[in-house]
């Protein structure tokens, strides 16, 4: 009897050295952390299967897109921590849920930051990976009334905005690098079927909190000089979209006056082309000193303010094969006369001006701006509009493809020749194509194309129809 209950006194000892061995597995409040709990193992097999086979081909491509992946390693790595402490915690009101989700925000922001300013390299990868990382938001769901999907539909929400990006990935790269399409189908497996299935084994209602845990801080002490906005007004979850959805301006889907007249006498050739600023051979890039390519004269000087924010306005040819056109402010002559179909034109962070590029070029890309005209000839490859908000372009030629994607009001101008272009859009809305009347000298006919959709099962499989709305 006596050797028995040495034996147990013993034993108890062992766990006792255990427990505190592993201390780290103790909460504030002396309960057990989640730290074996299955959903919080399943999640660490999740990261290392999943983001641990993305990580090897991001390994082997290097750059940007090792970098946006290490920063979805990350935002991976913050989730986890979020769940062992929603174990730990009770749920928390509004401001403490924000507060809460702060650092996956953060890691969502960074992501987004890589996509931003002028186009990188590998633009498809990381905008595929920073879109993606808002499935990640599920854990804010704290209800129906809380303004979100159910966990399992937002993951798959969020895939559907990445997935437009991936797959522009593995068509540019089917026959060309295997370790960018390796990249882009792990991608789309950590998610479906990886995250996918975990929140629909674990957290299909959303994140389970503890009653009887501790009391989730709902706010801390500020550390920066600017001032923060009292917590009653912090803004409910979950994480917010990329900044760019923020920055949007309300626009109309039908023409501006003043824009529309501008278009109207560039196809009728009426005496505004003769304002037209030529760009010269000074102004080149190859040929300047100082290689700034900033185009001066004829500014007002109200706006070296917005300049000194954006950069400086650029309308230059890089390397003899880009021209780039940046930061234009009020700008209603700009032209671009001098270009072949070998060179391509990339517009960026332009706003209330017009663009004349005359000629034909390879492709032209639209990117971050407002209230931007641009009326070009031809086009050999596509005329992209990215991430703008109330722009017209018209194309007096032929144009194969135009895509819109992310942006909200757009008018398309088409010729005659180019009628029979492909027009893709996504994530973009109050998209309307106006085409030549009847005769020569008719008004345009203007067609709005569809935002809405309605996805019907038939036969085995779903068929997508455009949303007709009577009362036109």
């Amino acid at each position: 009897m006596e050797e028995r209950l040495i034996q147990r006194l013993e034993a108890a000892i062992g766990r006792l050295e255990s427990l505190s061995a592993g201390s780290r597995s103790i909460d504030l409040a002396g309960g057990e952390v989640a730290a074996a709990d299955p959903s919080i193992s399943a999640f660490e097999s999740l990261i290392e299967g999943y983001v641990g086979r993305l990580s090897a081909a991001a390994e082997k491509i290097g750059g940007k897109v090792l970098e946006a992946t290490k920063v979805l390693k990350e935002a991976f790595s913050v989730q986890k921590e979020l769940l062992v402490k929603v174990k730990q915690s009770q749920k928390p009101d509004l401001t403490g849920l924000a507060e809460f989700l702060k650092p996956l925000n953060e890691v969502i922001m960074k992501a987004n930051a890589l996509t931003e300013g002028r186009r990188p390299d590998f633009f498809n990868h990381l905008k595929a990976s920073a879109d993606s990382i808002t499935a990640l938001a599920w854990i804010a769901y704290s209800g129906k009334d809380c303004g979100m999907s159910l966990p399992i539909a937002h993951v798959e929400e969020s895939w559907q905005m990445a997935e437009f990006y991936n797959n522009k990935i593995l068509v540019e790269y089917k026959n060309k690098d295997p370790n960018h399409t390796e990249w882009a189908k792990a991608l789309k497996e950590l998610y479906l079927p990886g995250l996918r299935d975990y929140v629909k084994s674990f957290y299909p209602l959303g994140p389970v909190w503890n009653p009887t845990g501790k009391t989730t801080v709902s706010t801390t002490p500020s550390t920066s000089a600017t001032p923060k906005a009292p917590p009653s007004k912090l803004p409910a979850p979950p994480p917010p979209p990329p900044a760019s959805l923020f920055t949007s301006e309300p626009s109309s889907s039908r023409p501006k006056e003043g824009m529309a007249a501008v278009f109207q006498e560039i196809s009728s050739g009426k005496p505004v082309t003769s304002g037209l600023r030529k760009v010269t051979n000074d102004m080149k890039t190859k040929n300047r000193a100082d290689r700034t390519g900033v185009v001066g004269g004829i500014e007002k000087e109200g706006r070296s303010p917005a300049f000194s924010k954006a950069g400086p306005p650029k309308l230059e040819l890089q390397m003899g094969r880009k021209w780039v056109v940046e930061n234009q402010i009020g700008r209603k002559n700009l032209v671009i006369s001098d270009c072949d179909s070998k060179q391509s034109v990339y517009v960026f962070g332009c706003k209330d001006s017009v663009l004349q590029v005359q000629g034909k070029v390879n492709n032209i890309t639209v990117d971050k701006c407002t209230k931007m005209g641009i009326v070009f000839t031809d086009v050999v490859a596509a005329c992209e509009i990215v991430n703008c908000n109330g722009v017209e372009v018209q194309c007096q030629g032929s144009a194969p493809t135009i895509s819109v994607d992310n942006t909200g009001g757009c008018q398309l101008y088409l010729s005659k020749d180019s009628l029979q272009a492909s027009i893709t859009t996504a994530k973009s809305s109050e998209i309307n194509v106006l085409i030549p009347g009847g005769s020569a000298d008719g008004d345009w006919v203007e067609h709005a194309l569809p935002q809405q959709f309605i996805h019907t099962y038939k036969d085995g499989q779903f068929v997508t129809l455009p949303v007709s709305h009577s009362g036109g």
